[in-house]
C-alpha cells in the first residue's frame, strides 16, 4: 500500500518546526552575532593601540595622575604615591594598597582604581611604563 502525499507534507512541516525551534534557541542564547554592533570587528592596529604600554620619563617633582584602570610600573628612579581620601594605588604584585607618601616599589604593577587624581610623584629622575590614560603635572 502506497503512502499518501499528505503524510510527507506533514512530516516536512513537523521537521521544519523542530529545526526552527532549535535555531531560535541558538539565536537567543545571549551570544552576539559576529560583526554586529554588540560584537564589532576591530583591526589589529586598534587592539595594539589599546594594549600599548608607553615609556614615560618624569623629572623630580612631576606628578603622573592616572584614570580608572591605568597601569603603572616604575622601571627606574624613586617615586612616592599620591592618593585621595578614597584610597591609594593598588599594588597588584604585593596585593596591598599603597597610600600617600609610600615609596613606589620598582617593577610592581600598580593599578589606579578611580578617576580621582591618584598617581605617583617623582622624587628623582624616573622612568615608568604606563598603560591607559594619564596626565603629567
Amino acid at each position: 500500500m502506497a503512502k499518501k502525499p499528505w503524510v510527507y507534507a506533514v512530516l516536512l512541516v513537523a521537521a521544519g518546526a523542530v529545526l526552527g525551534w532549535f535555531g531560535k534557541g541558538l539565536a537567543s542564547s545571549g551570544m552576539p552575532l559576529p560583526g554586529s554592533e554588540d560584537d564589532p570587528l576591530v583591526t589589529r592596529a586598534y587592539v595594539d593601540a589599546k594594549l600599548k604600554m608607553s615609556v614615560i620619563e618624569l623629572a623630580p617633582g612631576d606628578i603622573l595622575k592616572g584614570y580608572s584602570g591605568t597601569q603603572i610600573i616604575l622601571r627606574s628612579g624613586k617615586a612616592t604615591v599620591v592618593d585621595t581620601e578614597l584610597g591609594g594605588l593598588c599594588d597588584s604584585t604585593q596585593g596591598v594598597d599603597l597610600r600617600n607618601g609610600d615609596e613606589v616599589p620598582a617593577n610592581h604593577l600598580l593599578l589606579v582604581p578611580r578617576d580621582d587624581g591618584r598617581g605617583i610623584k617623582a622624587t628623582s629622575q624616573v622612568i615608568v611604563m604606563v598603560r591607559g590614560n594619564f596626565t603629567i603635572e
